[in-house]
């Protein structure tokens, strides 16, 4: 509960002189030598990286030892417990190396809306040591072709609407063999339906395969800043000390009485997280999802985010947790002061994808009874973590992200490489045992992106305080991030020349009240267009949201620097100004 005691620092949470040990103090006693979160020093992928000595060697280890009877997963009125879920996982996987043939290393990629079969596909090729392609659902046809070629599948798990969007590709791309969910419609020749692979009684025990912690898990794509989206790759490790790097961070919370421990006689009731984002994002598969598996915290899916049907949600399924983008918690903020629901089941509010505006941070303490505010800092590359900040701390620095996970490093560096005081500005960079092993076959972006060895350039401009949190206060690479929606400037750009009336464009991100930024673009035209007319013609190029909201438009050059670059700043401040 939010612990309620006098204060005067405004926020109704507990000040500083209540903490009884500073946040480095916790984290040295909660990883010392005998402790479950003991950290050593591990060479993995031919870095050396702190870990903890006690994770599971695998996912599947992870997913074995939270077996039990409780709800896991709940999806309009459907509901499987964490043993009938690995249940399904572990039929899966017998499907998919007995008649898929897919062995260790093989990629099966699975594009579909946010359903329990989702997860389920997870699980079953993490055990068996496949590498688990997720693609943007929101992906037209020729951006699913370019991810299913960049990754070469032997499986493709789809709904029907991506399935229509296969079936509406001029060529296949590389053979795979297909399994439909939730079809509606005749399946493609020698495509079998997810139904067809099941028959109970389930089986309880997962394929015999070694999987070690270095293997590959998954690849998740990045938002394409200049040009297709890349694909990221991270091993079992990877993934496992994100999801134990979260699970340090609140034990120190509690240590340090940032948060209030919960009672233990008796037990509070079973913890719900509600899930409105996709899951083919880092933050809606490992913030949301799998950091829920240890707590046995049960999981209710959204198809789409919808304030009043999250409301009710909240209000029917007792929802106590919620990570999401600052879009989505904004219209939880605005629909409570409209309605007076003030969700008291509520307990935390995380965020991600996005930064959150201080006025924001501070209504989710005073409008909802009881939730603490939370965010953190993290990218597909990370794997969700990085920094984080909670409760008090977030009230007290709203404009921060947060102090750095345990087994993870940060810096802030110049132009030459060189590491900047604390206070000044310069590029974040961050290594440690949660980095992605790299781009899918792309030596030239990993050279790019790792430097000194294992340092990995984030593209963002920060600050570190003389306290250790961090500020992001620009980015260098070149994205609108929309609604926790990155979105490659370039491939946008890229699109719009194809219009025959496009001479030149410019595509960034403005001010949005609600979505954080929109998409703009400045053109250069050799004759009259409208705005209807490049929205029709971007459609069957850019996914919806990565089409521009606003289009502004000359009949001279774009201006550009002595470089020879268009000076896209000055075209940002313009159109902001003008927009309001």
């Amino acid at each position: 509960m939010k612990p309620r005691k006098p204060s005067q620092n405004g926020c109704g949470l507990p000040g500083k002189e209540a903490n009884v040990l500073t946040r480095d103090q916790a984290l040295a006693q909660l990883t010392a030598p005998g402790q479950p979160f003991e950290i050593v020093v591990t060479k993995a992928l031919g870095r050396d990286v702190r870990t903890f000595r006690n994770a599971p060697r695998n996912m599947r280890q992870l997913f074995a030892e939270t077996r039990s009877d409780k709800p896991f997963l709940l999806y309009e009125g459907e509901t499987l417990t964490f043993n009938e879920t690995w249940q399904r996982a572990c039929t899966l996987a017998h499907s998919l190396v007995k008649d898929f043939g897919v062995a260790r290393g093989d990629r099966v990629a699975v594009s579909m809306r946010n359903y329990p079969e989702w997860i389920i596909s997870y699980m079953a090729v993490a055990s068996i040591g496949g590498m688990f392609v997720a693609m943007n659902a929101l992906w037209t046809a020729d951006e699913m072709a370019y991810g299913l070629n960049l990754s070469a599948p032997r499986v493709f798990i789809a709904d029907q609407e991506r399935l229509d969007r296969l079936a509406a590709l001029p060529a296949p791309p590389a053979s795979f063999d297909i399994i439909g969910v939730r079809t509606t419609k005749p399946l493609p020749i020698g495509a079998k339906a997810w139904a067809d692979l099941f028959h109970a009684p389930y089986t309880s025990d997962m394929p015999d395969i070694d999987v070690a912690p270095d293997d590959d898990l998954h690849m998740l794509f990045t938002s394409g800043s200049t040009g297709n989206p890349k694909g990221a790759v991270s091993t079992h490790r990877n993934v496992i000390h994100a999801l134990l790097s979260w699970e340090l961070d609140l034990l120190a919370a509690f240590e340090i009485g940032l948060l209030a421990r919960p009672p233990s006689d008796p037990p509070p009731p079973q913890s719900t997280m509600l899930l409105a984002i996709p899951l083919f994002h880092v933050t809606g598969l490992l913030a949301c999802t799998m950091s829920c598996l240890r707590y046995q915290r049960r999981i209710v899916m959204m198809y789409k985010w919808d304030v009043e049907k999250g409301a009710d949600i909240i209000e029917r399924e007792g929802i106590t947790h919620m990570t999401a983008t600052p879009a989505i918690t904004g219209d939880l903020v605005a629909y409570s002061r409209r309605t007076g629901r003030k969700f008291p089941s509520l307990i935390t509010i995380g965020g991600g994808g996005a930064s959150r505006a201080p006025e924001q941070v501070r209504a989710i303490d005073s409008v909802f009874e009881k939730a603490f505010p939370g965010t953190g800092w993290g990218m597909t590359e990370t794997n969700a973590i990085g920094v984080g900040i909670a409760a008090g701390d977030y009230l007290r620095k709203p404009e921060s992200s947060g102090r750095v996970s345990a087994v993870l490093d940060i810096r802030v560096v110049d132009e030459n490489n060189r590491s900047v005081p604390p206070g000044e500005r310069g590029e974040l960079q961050i290594r440690g045992a949660s980095i992605m092993r790299g781009y899918y076959q792309n030596p030239k972006a990993n050279a790019e992106n790792f430097v000194d060895g294992d340092w990995f350039k984030t593209g963002d401009v920060a600050i570190i305080d003389d306290e250790g949190f961090v500020f992001i206060v620009d980015r260098i690479k070149d994205l609108v991030i929309r609604g926790g929606e990155n979105i490659g400037c370039g491939a946008v750009e890229y699109a719009l020349q194809e219009h025959p009336a496009v001479e030149e464009a410019c595509v960034y991100g403005v001010p949005d009240e609600r979505l954080g930024e929109e998409v703009c673009a400045t053109l250069y035209i050799s004759r009259p267009v409208s705005d209807p007319e490049l929205r029709t013609f971007l459609e069957p190029r850019l996914a919806k949201f990565q089409i521009p909201r606003y289009f502004r438009f000359t009949t001279e050059p774009l201006p550009r620097g002595a470089t020879g670059k268009i000076l896209k700043k000055d075209l940002r401040a313009q159109a902001a100004k003008e927009i309001g």
